[in-house]
């Protein structure tokens, strides 16, 4: 039988109209390659803290494994902003975008919000409607930390040792003398919110009406709580294949009479991570939190901030951060760094937790 074997000029002309990949794992990147929606901006004061967030998370983030999209979410409107900076309006019946003639769909959503609507639930109700993951708590959970009384009700309730404190809500001051009765000093604080806007640690009787003023504000609920005596600690906790895991802790120096905004932000406050402290202190931190973080059903990364109360050697809870700043001097980035991770293999973790 005779074979016929094509011409060397056949295979080669034919090979030159084959498409090839450039390469094996330019492929796999094609097949594999996660869209994920950065999401940041908000609705409150607490944007700023927000787009400062977004860059350490942007900068950080594998692209090896992920393709990331900025999503703008403020009073304006829903965009996405490409590196060209020529914003893109988000269609908010499916959260897509339309870009270069394609429509964008996104695997998962890196949450990148302080404040509402991104961490009191709101956002987290919409992305669940809509079947697509996120990496912080699910709503009900976000919605309940993000209001300081009901978190401290259902600690408390829990067995986690937590202030006194009364609520008072604009319009309906029935119990305003309730908070004349606490322990002072106390501090007055708005109930929704975080970043220690709008807080105040009153000493006597007198400045507290000027503080519950201030609170309000910021929000129409304000929290009056007793100081409690102690050093204060602050430690992430997140999950990873299934296993909560808590980060090296700080101890947080106000040089400021207490850790306001300007402590936070504004470097009026000594960050020591890791804290220094004894293994046996520290180890009831770390059960505690984890015990918060199972108790609450967290997601995701969240900070729990502590009083360590001397003379009752445990940990008093202050409260529950489900999407804590992120900015490159901000205290999870330390933490992780004290842990001897890398950013990157932090953000990987937490977003395969959230697509898992």
């Amino acid at each position: 039988m005779e074979f016929l074997f094509p011409s060397p000029f056949f295979v080669i002309f034919s090979i030159s109209f084959i498409s090839l990949p450039k390469s094996i794992d330019e492929e796999n990147r094609f097949i594999m390659q996660k869209k994920i929606a950065l999401v940041t901006g908000g609705y409150s004061g607490e944007a700023e803290i927000s787009y400062k967030s977004a860059i350490t998370v942007e900068n950080n983030v594998d692209r090896s494994k992920f393709d990331v999209y900025k999503i703008d979410i403020n009073p304006e409107g829903w965009y996405y902003l490409p590196a060209d900076g020529e914003k893109v309006p988000v269609n908010k019946s499916d959260f897509t975008v339309s870009y270069n003639g394609t429509t964008i769909h996104f695997d998962a959503v890196l949450m990148c919000i302080h404040g509402t609507p991104g961490e009191d639930g709101k956002l987290q109700g919409y992305f669940d409607m809509l079947n697509l993951p996120y990496t912080s708590c699910d709503a009900a959970t976000s919605a309940l930390t993000f209001n300081k009384r009901y978190t401290v009700a259902v600690a408390s309730f829990a067995g986690i040792k937590v202030a006194k404190s009364v609520l008072l809500i604009k319009g309906r001051m029935e119990n305003a003398d309730e908070a004349a009765l606490l322990q002072f000093p106390v501090f007055v604080k708005p109930n929704n919110g975080g970043s220690s806007i709008g807080m105040s640690k009153v000493n006597s009787k007198d400045g507290l009406q000027a503080a519950i003023e201030k609170a309000f504000k910021e929000d129409n609920q304000v929290l009056v709580e007793e100081f409690i005596q102690g050093r204060e600690f602050t430690i992430g906790v997140f999950r990873k294949k299934g296993e909560i895991i808590t980060l090296p802790m700080t101890e947080v120096v106000s040089k400021n009479e207490f850790f306001d905004y300007e402590a936070k932000y504004l470097g009026k406050s000594d960050e020591i991570t890791p804290a220094v402290v004894e293994e046996t202190i520290a180890e009831k931190v770390r059960e505690t939190a984890r015990n918060i973080y199972t108790v609450l059903n967290c997601r995701g990364i969240v900070r729990i901030d502590f009083i360590y109360n001397e003379a009752a050697g445990a940990p008093y809870m202050l409260e529950v951060n489900t999407v804590p700043g992120q900015s490159d001097a901000s205290l999870v980035p330390q933490q992780v760094r004290a842990m001897g991770a890398t950013l990157q293999d932090f953000y990987t973790d937490v977003i395969e937790e959230a697509l898992s």
